[in-house]
């Protein structure tokens, strides 16, 4: 098996069978994303525990991009600091978008190398949105708070 081949059945698996796939109780922060370009939605729930993400959750329907880089968004995100979840982030869309410019600190490498399978979108470029909405709804959350938010992709 081929890294491609590799790649694809990750995105599949997290597509199908997404992690974290549930509306969080006790949720601190949330916030709606919709790519209304290809119809993919998702609410992201993030609970803060001091300068910590506790917990972080999504619910919504998409195409399997969309689906695997929320589930592996929310997997990653766990026990970091919003800090981190930016640093992750401005690494990841750097890397969908072509642009590869933006590094991580080493302790967050393993993180961002999770992250690779979704990469290959850069050669598609209206995929891009579908791979970094989740990210985007989780930015707008934190920003928001409990009062939520909604951003667009487009």
């Amino acid at each position: 098996m081929d890294l491609r081949e590799l790649y694809q059945d990750i995105i599949l698996d997290h597509g199908q069978h997404p992690r974290n796939f549930h509306k969080l109780d006790h949720a601190t922060h949330f916030a709606n994303g919709h790519n209304p370009l290809c119809g993919d939605r998702v609410t992201v729930y993030v609970e803060l525990d001091g300068d910590k993400i506790r917990d972080v959750s999504f619910e919504g329907r998409g195409c399997a991009i969309s689906q695997a880089s929320a589930s592996l968004m929310t997997e990653i995100l766990k026990g970091k600091t919003p800090a981190e979840a930016d640093a992750l982030f401005k690494s990841f869309h750097a890397k969908v978008t072509g642009r590869d410019d933006a590094s991580v600190p080493p302790a967050l490498q393993d993180d961002a190398e999770r992250l690779e399978p979704l990469t290959g979108v850069k050669t598609y470029p209206a995929r891009v949105k579908c791979a970094t909405l989740a990210w985007h709804a989780f930015e707008a959350a934190l920003k928001s708070g409990a009062t939520g938010a909604t951003v667009k992709t487009e």
